[in-house]
């Protein structure tokens, strides 16, 4: 724990910060806190947000003193050894790899001397962890991506990608849960919709849970969307 930071964010928030890389390690320990904090339901906390290595604890000056909610944190950080993380959970993502699905499947291959069918072979192969949301709501932030298929952002953004849509962009592979522009290598997409306003739980996704890619037909997704 000697690289842990406390910092102070504003006059409401607080981010324990447990180092300055990507790491399944470091992202643990974020989750480990996170949990002994829903436990302790500390009054005060109003919102928790966990990143790659860092998680940021908002909470209510005028209920729970920084100085307290510090002490707290401390006490916490001797005891992250001891939190029994959850098992780990895979959610399935069917995707329709290449085609007007994923447009930049053909230019990733290319550029990689492969066949289509062997970027989708290392793409649907790992088992992703989420490490974080963010950018829009419900975008996951993935880790685990095979390097042999990283490949650089386009040169010139699209002004519209379809929500669903699967991309990669340098070494990291993600999913965009709402329409937006955005500069990835388009490679599939998705039929499930991973941000909905109007379902119970909008952001169908969360940190900590890992995601696994299966290939499918046009006609599956087609299926999947009516």
């Amino acid at each position: 724990m000697n690289n842990v930071k406390i910092l102070t964010c504003g006059d409401k928030a607080i981010s324990v910060e447990f180092g300055q890389e990507i790491s399944l390690d470091i992202n643990h320990q974020v989750t480990a806190l996170k949990m002994l904090l829903d436990k302790a339901s500390i009054s005060g906390i109003e919102e928790m947000v966990p990143t790659y290595c860092s998680l940021m604890i908002i909470y209510d000056p005028l209920v729970l003193n920084y100085l307290t909610l510090k002490d707290k944190l401390v006490c916490m950080l001797k005891d992250l050894n001891s939190v029994e993380l959850p098992e780990k959970q895979v959610i399935e993502i069917p995707v329709a790899y290449g085609g007007e699905y994923g447009p930049d499947l053909a230019e990733v291959a290319a550029a990689h001397n492969m066949t289509e069918e062997e970027v989708i072979k290392i793409h649907s192969a790992p088992e992703y962890p989420i490490y974080m949301l963010g950018f829009v709501a419900g975008f996951p932030y993935l880790g685990g991506m095979d390097k042999s298929i990283a490949t650089p952002r386009k040169q010139s953004p699209r002004l519209k990608i379809e929500s669903g849509s699967v991309g990669i962009a340098g070494e990291q592979t993600g999913i965009y849960s709402v329409e937006s522009p955005g500069g990835w290598q388009i490679i599939g997409r998705t039929p499930l919709r991973l941000y909905d306003a109007d379902r119970e739980k909008p952001v169908l996704l969360s940190a900590g849970q890992y995601i696994k890619f299966k290939p499918i037909t046009e006609d599956e997704f087609k299926a999947m969307v009516e």
